[in-house]
C-alpha cells in the first residue's frame, strides 16, 4: 500500500440520525457527542440524532453536527491504531481535517465551526446571494463567464472546484443566474441551482470571515503533526499560523478539491478514506484518479469494513 489519505466531508452530507449506531456501540463515541453539547452549551447531539431535519439543516447546526459525527468515526478509526500519512477535507470538512492532524482539539473546533456557521449566515441577508454547480465546462471558460458578469456589476465567482466536469459558482443571486444563463448559452451541459442559504466561497463571505479570525484568535492551532492539504492552496499545510491564514482566507476562497486529489496523488496517495457522513468526496476522487482505493467510513458497518480492509493492506 501506498500513502493514506483521511479525507472529511463538509455541508450537504448530514442526514438525522448520522451517527447513532455507533454512539449506542461505542462510549468513546458517545462521549465525543457529550463533549460538543458542553462545549457548545446547547443540545447538539439532539438534534443530530432525532431532528428535526429543518434544523439539523440550518447552517449553525450542520457545521458541528458533520463535523462531530466525522471526528466520532475518526476516533474509532485511531482507537484501531490507523493513522493517515495526510489528511483533506472539503470546506468545513478541513476543520476535521485538522483535529485528525492534530491541529485543533475537537473541542476548539467544534467551537470555532458552530460560529463560522453563524457568522456565514449572517455575512448576507437571505434571499441575496446563492449558488449553482455547473456541468461540463472548464474553469478557464467558467471563470471568464463570472469575471465577464462580475465586471458588469454583479458578483459571482468560481467557489468549488469539484471536479473537471463540476465546478460550483458562488455570488448574489442576480450574479449567479446571469452567469447560469451565459454559461449555458457558452456550451456548459446543465447548471444545477444549490438550495444553500448563502453565496459561500466568495468575496461576499469577507464579513464572516473578519468576525472568524476574532475567534481563531482565542484558540489554540498547534503545528499539524500530520500534513494537511489545504482548500484555498491545494498544498501541504503544517505550520500553526499558516494553517489560522488559510481558514480566514478559506471562507471566501475556492476550494481547489481537483487540486488538493491530485496533490495527493502526486505525494504518493493511492488509498483514501472518506470519514463522516455521506461519499460525495468518494466519487469525487474517483474522476481524479481511477486506480485509487477508496473507503467510506459513515456507519458502524463501514468502518468495520474499512478497518478490516486496511489492516489486510497494511
Amino acid at each position: 500500500m501506498g500513502k493514506l489519505a483521511f479525507l472529511f466531508p463538509g455541508q450537504g452530507s448530514q442526514q438525522v440520525g448520522m451517527g447513532k449506531d455507533i454512539i449506542e456501540k461505542f462510549s468513546e463515541a458517545a462521549n465525543l457527542f457529550r463533549k460538543a453539547d458542553l462545549r457548545l452549551d446547547y443540545p447538539l447531539s439532539e438534534i443530530i440524532l432525532n431532528g428535526p431535519d429543518e434544523k439539523l439543516t440550518l447552517t449553525e447546526n450542520t457545521q458541528p453536527a458533520i463535523l462531530t459525527v466525522s471526528c466520532a468515526f475518526l476516533q474509532l478509526l485511531q482507537d484501531e491504531g490507523l493513522e493517515p500519512d495526510y489528511t483533506a477535507g472539503h470546506s468545513l470538512g478541513e476543520y476535521s481535517a485538522l483535529v485528525a492532524s492534530g491541529a485543533l482539539s475537537f473541542e476548539d473546533a467544534v467551537f470555532a465551526v458552530r460560529k463560522r456557521g453563524m457568522f456565514m449566515e449572517e455575512a448576507v441577508p437571505a434571499g441575496a446571494g446563492t449558488m449553482a454547480a455547473v456541468l461540463g465546462m472548464k474553469a478557464e471558460k467558467l471563470k471568464a463567464v463570472c469575471d465577464q458578469v462580475t465586471a458588469d456589476g454583479d458578483t459571482v465567482q468560481l467557489a468549488n472546484l469539484n471536479s473537471t466536469s463540476q465546478i460550483v459558482i458562488s455570488g448574489t443571486k442576480q450574479g449567479v443566474d446571469k452567469a447560469s444563463v451565459l454559461a449555458k448559452d457558452s456550451g456548459a451541459k446543465k447548471v444545477v441551482p444549490l438550495n444553500v442559504s448563502g453565496p459561500f466561497h466568495s468575496s461576499l463571505m469577507k464579513p464572516a470571515a473578519e468576525k472568524l479570525e476574532g475567534v481563531l484568535d482565542t484558540i489554540d492551532i498547534h503545528d499539524a503533526k500530520i500534513p494537511l492539504v489545504a482548500n484555498v492552496t491545494a498544498d501541504l499545510v503544517t505550520n500553526a499560523k499558516d494553517i489560522h491564514k488559510r481558514l480566514i482566507e478559506q471562507l471566501y476562497s475556492p476550494v481547489r478539491w481537483v487540486e488538493s486529489v491530485e496533490k495527493l496523488k502526486e505525494l504518493g496517495a493511492d488509498t483514501y478514506v472518506e470519514v463522516g457522513p455521506g461519499n460525495v468526496l468518494s466519487g469525487l476522487v474517483k474522476k481524479v484518479d481511477r486506480r485509487a482505493a477508496i473507503y467510506q467510513v459513515n456507519s458502524l458497518e463501514t468502518l468495520e469494513k474499512t478497518v478490516q480492509a486496511l489492516k489486510e493492506r497494511a
